[in-house]
C-alpha cells in the first residue's frame, strides 16, 4: 500500500475512519475543556459570564472540527443548516491551524527561555500538530467559501482582542508573560496567517477539482 493512500479521499472519507477521528476529537475536546477548567472558573469569578467563551481556545477549535466532521458524515439539506455547516468548517480550519501552531510555539518558546518540558508538553505538541494537519487534510472535502472564511477570521481576531485586551489569554509561564506584547503580536499575525493558509488550501482544492 503506497503511503499516499493515507491522505487519499478513499481513506480519509471511509466511514470507519471518520467515526474514529470524530471520537478522538470529541475526547480531545473534553480533555481540553477540563484542562481549561480552572481558568474558566477564574474568569467566571472576575469577569462577565459571557467572556468565558473566549477562554478555552484549543478545545473550541477541536469542537468546531468535530461538528464539521458530523456535517461531512450527515450532510444537511435545509438552507440554514448549510450555512451553519460552512461556518463550522471555516472556523474548524482557521482555529485548528492557528491554535495547533500557537500551542506548539508557546511550548518551545518557553523552553528556549528556560522552562522545563514535561511529558504533558510532548503530548500537547503531538495533539496540537495533529489538529493543524487534520484540518488542512479535510479542506478539500468541505464546502465553505470565502464569506465563511472571512467570518471565521473575524471571529478569531475578536478572540485575540478579548484575550489580550481583557487579560483572558491562555495562562502562560512566567517567562512568556514577561514577553506578553510579543506573544500578542505573534498571535494576531498567526491568526491572519492561518486564514491565509486555509484560503490557499481551499483555493488549491477547488482548482484541482476544476482541472480534473
Amino acid at each position: 500500500m503506497p503511503i499516499s493512500y493515507l491522505w487519499s479521499r478513499m481513506f480519509l472519507t471511509n466511514r470507519g475512519f471518520l467515526w474514529l477521528l470524530l471520537i478522538c476529537n470529541i475526547l480531545g475536546t473534553i480533555y481540553g475543556y477540563i484542562w481549561y477548567g480552572l481558568q474558566m472558573e477564574y474568569t467566571l469569578e472576575r469577569w462577565p459570564a459571557w467572556m468565558v467563551i473566549f477562554v478555552p481556545d484549543s478545545p473550541t477549535a477541536s469542537l468546531f472540527f468535530s461538528i464539521a466532521l458530523l456535517f461531512l458524515m450527515f450532510p444537511p439539506r435545509s438552507g440554514w443548516l448549510q450555512l451553519i455547516r460552512k461556518l463550522m468548517e471555516a472556523l474548524a480550519v482557521v482555529t485548528s491551524v492557528k491554535y495547533g501552531v500557537w500551542a506548539v510555539t508557546m511550548i518551545f518558546w518557553g523552553q528556549a527561555l528556560g522552562d522545563t518540558l514535561v511529558w504533558e508538553d510532548w503530548m500537547l505538541t503531538v495533539s496540537h500538530l495533529a489538529m493543524a494537519v487534520e484540518s488542512l487534510l479535510f479542506v478539500r472535502f468541505f464546502i465553505f467559501g470565502w464569506k465563511s472564511l472571512v467570518a471565521a477570521l473575524v471571529w478569531t481576531l475578536l478572540n485575540d482582542y478579548m484575550d489580550y485586551s481583557q487579560g483572558i489569554y491562555p495562562w502562560l509561564t512566567e517567562q512568556l508573560v514577561k514577553r506578553l506584547d510579543q506573544v500578542r503580536n505573534f498571535t494576531v499575525c498567526l491568526t491572519i496567517a492561518s486564514a491565509f493558509v486555509g484560503g490557499l488550501a481551499l483555493w488549491q482544492a477547488r482548482y484541482a477539482r476544476h482541472n480534473r
